[in-house]
C-alpha cells in the first residue's frame, strides 16, 4: 500500500463516514419518515452525497491526482447535502457529517 498523509487519511476516513450516514439515513430514516424527506430533489441530493463520497475516498486510496477534482466537487456536494438536512430537519448526524467531509475535501482540494 503506498503511503497515505495524515491530512488525506482523516479525508478518507470523513468520505467514508459521510458516505455510510447519507446512504443509511435517506435509506432508513427519510423512507421510514416520507414527505419532505423523500422529495426526489431532497432523496436525490442525499444519494449523490454518499455516491461522491464514495468516489472521492476510492480516488485518494488508489493514488491518483483526480482526487483533487473528486474532492472539489464532494466539498461542493456535503455543504449542498448538509444545507438541504438542515432545512428538513430531524437529520442531525447527517449535518454534522456532511460539513466535516465538506471542510476536509476543500483542504484536499486545494
Amino acid at each position: 500500500m503506498h503511503h497515505i498523509a495524515p491530512e488525506m487519511k482523516a479525508c478518507i476516513d470523513q468520505c467514508l463516514d459521510c458516505y455510510s450516514t447519507c446512504l443509511s439515513t435517506a435509506m432508513g430514516h427519510c423512507l421510514e419518515m416520507g414527505g419532505p424527506h423523500t422529495e426526489k430533489a431532497h432523496f436525490t441530493l442525499m444519494m449523490a452525497c454518499a455516491e461522491i463520497c464514495r468516489t472521492s475516498a476510492h480516488f485518494m486510496l488508489i493514488g491518483t491526482p483526480h482526487h483533487k477534482h473528486t474532492c472539489a466537487e464532494c466539498a461542493e456536494i456535503c455543504a449542498e447535502c448538509a444545507s438541504d438536512c438542515e432545512r428538513i430537519g430531524d437529520m442531525d448526524a447527517c449535518v454534522d457529517i456532511c460539513r466535516r467531509c465538506a471542510d476536509s475535501c476543500r483542504k484536499m482540494a486545494a
